[in-house]
């Protein structure tokens, strides 16, 4: 069940809202706060510039990057990642599914070999009701820890996440909402019934796992905690 994508406009003043405030961009751009804070882009919206891995399953329209339907794969950054906060926008189909690789070691299932897959995953479907296991829900970190529901959008409307991650912890915000605050190392029970081998990474790159479904992403933008001031 667990692997279960859109477009948007560029060029256009958007209104994002994350973590109760709301601020104008453009895709690819960052705030003034931002900018201050230590935040940087890794997405342009209009390429694949700073990304590897099997682009050619992607596509990119008006400033969004998302998995082409029935396709697949795990994209990621160029730059590998310890500790960082990333900020984005994400929209997903019905019954949609993606994930972000967190400490991916660049190939394999980042579910299982890179630190984790943070879920992407439409919680508002009738037909996933009552299928998933708590810890394959939007925000869960992939078949170890669940995340909190009710915090999605509507179909077809855009979510903003950020994601904390730190050591062996990651937290998740959705729409202003902390919906995941978890430490791993404290995890003792996984959905495979066996531990997940890359949960104790330290480094990886960060990325998009794509499931086969036209989930869309917009707005990325990451702070590196582990660089130099």
């Amino acid at each position: 069940m667990r692997r279960l994508a859109a477009w948007l406009g560029l060029g256009s003043l958007l209104s994002v809202t994350l973590i109760g405030s709301v601020c104008g961009l453009l895709a690819a751009e960052l705030s003034d706060a931002e900018k201050k804070d230590g935040f940087v882009s890794i997405f342009n919206g209009k390429d694949f510039a700073g990304w590897k891995g099997p682009v050619d399953n992607y596509e990119i329209s008006e400033g969004a990057i998302f998995c082409k339907a029935g396709k697949g794969g795990t994209i990621f950054t160029e730059a590998e990642y310890s500790d960082f906060v990333v900020r984005l926008e994400f929209k997903v189909p019905p019954g949609g599914n993606n994930g972000l690789a967190i400490r991916y070691p660049g190939q394999g299932d980042t579910a299982y070999v890179g630190m984790c897959e943070l879920q992407v995953l439409d919680e508002n479907y009738d037909k996933l009701k009552g299928k998933l296991d708590p810890r394959q829900v939007h925000g869960s970190a992939y078949g170890m820890v669940a995340a909190k529901r009710g915090f999605q959008k509507p179909n077809g409307e855009w979510n903003a996440q950020e994601v904390t991650v730190k050591g062996s912890t990651i937290k998740v915000i959705l729409n202003g909402t902390a919906i995941l605050d978890c430490d791993l190392k404290e995890v003792k029970e996984f959905m495979g019934g066996k531990p997940h081998e890359g949960m104790s990474r330290t480094k990886g790159y960060f990325g998009f796992a794509g499931h086969g479904d036209a989930v869309a992403f917009r707005n990325v933008r990451i702070k590196d905690l582990a660089a130099k001031k």
